[in-house]
């Protein structure tokens, strides 16, 4: 599984329905409205490369009130969950 977090830049006028049908495309999982130079943080999660591409450049730059965007990919996934059973290996109830 491929994940790509996308900043998005919109309309602030129209952040609420930007959001929203940035989430309704199919490969985002979650869109996140944020503080800072960008207005929305979108996650997309996809099995392929090209499926990225099709999310992002083909359908999510196109939703109306889309400014402009940046695409990182992500190598590896850390998180509290994972962290937490790392270091409880051998811990006892």
């Amino acid at each position: 599984m491929i994940t790509a977090i996308v900043f998005v830049q919109a309309d602030v006028a129209r952040i609420p329905e930007v959001a929203e049908q940035i989430a309704a495309l199919d490969g985002v999982s979650e869109v996140y409205s944020v503080t800072g130079e960008i207005d929305l943080v979108a996650l997309v999660r996809v099995r392929t490369h090209e499926a990225v591409a099709d999310v992002v450049a083909d359908r999510l730059n196109k939703v109306d009130g889309v400014l402009n965007t940046e695409t990182h990919i992500a190598f590896r996934t850390f998180s509290k969950h994972d962290l937490e059973a790392a270091f409880a290996l051998g811990a006892e109830d």
